[in-house]
């Protein structure tokens, strides 16, 4: 718990003492690439702050010059800049409570990001037309096809407004395997564990080859290819007992 305080403490107060001037300097010339960087530096600060080390596979699969979804499961609080902090720039849907965080959601809007209220579905509808144009213009995104973070670490359902928005846009789909997260920030617990987060990049998907009626077999196909990259012990009860049952043959 101690260490959770002081790594909260000091990575918002470099939010105020390095990202505000920053802030204002992106208002002041309608430019945010600086400040992306900034924000990019502060969560790898907060990771080096946490004692997390990164163990990164795949880069060289990372789409360059089109834009992509790159689709994480989410485990913690750790998720979000870890794999930020590997990615090419892009642009965050999150939860529109970090846009009331101070200097951070000013940030995030003047950048681009957009937030997204899950209890308001016609807001949330809203969310995805707006991202579908922002690619369309050629940026990328990454967002959580779970919507929020795993209780117990394991893979949950995922949702489908990342994918039909995928679809409309034409996008790449960047199917992102996070491993070992929770045991660094567990949900439901304010504390901070040092150690290991495995992240593995994988084959990009196009979207463009599924219909929105098929967004089904698109959401599939993303969902076994984050599952390579994750332990046993993070894949769905319902995997886990499936390879638990196979014989030694059909394996």
């Amino acid at each position: 718990m101690i260490r959770a305080f002081i790594v909260s403490f000091l990575t918002f107060l470099y939010i105020l003492v390095v990202g505000l001037p920053f802030l204002i300097h992106a208002w002041l010339t309608q430019t945010t690439d600086k400040l992306y960087h900034v924000g990019v530096n502060g969560a790898r600060l907060a990771l080096w702050l946490s004692g997390v080390k990164l163990d990164v596979h795949g880069l060289e699969k990372i789409p360059h010059g089109r834009a992509a979804i790159y689709m994480p499961n989410h485990q913690s609080n750790c998720d979000p800049p870890a794999v930020i902090s590997i990615l090419p720039d892009v642009l965050v849907m999150a939860k529109h409570e970090f846009f009331r965080v101070p200097v951070l959601g000013p940030a995030m809007v003047l950048r681009g990001f957009i937030p997204v209220d899950r209890k308001n579905r016609e807001r949330a509808i809203a969310a995805v037309e707006q991202a579908v144009e922002s690619m369309k213009a050629g940026n990328s995104f990454m967002a959580f096809p779970e919507g929020t973070r795993s209780p117990d670490g394991r893979l949950q359902t995922f949702k489908k407004g990342l994918f039909v928005m995928a679809i409309k846009a034409g996008a790449l789909i960047v199917p992102v395997s996070v491993s070992g997260a929770r045991k660094i920030m567990p949900k439901g617990q304010f504390a901070i564990h040092p150690g290991n987060v495995r992240i593995t990049i994988h084959d990009p998907i196009s979207a463009a080859d599924y219909s929105l009626e098929r967004r089904k077999d698109l959401i599939e196909v993303t969902r076994q290819a984050i599952l390579k990259g994750l332990d046993p012990e993070e894949w769905p009860l319902e995997e886990s007992q499936k390879s638990a049952e196979k014989t030694p043959l059909e394996e």
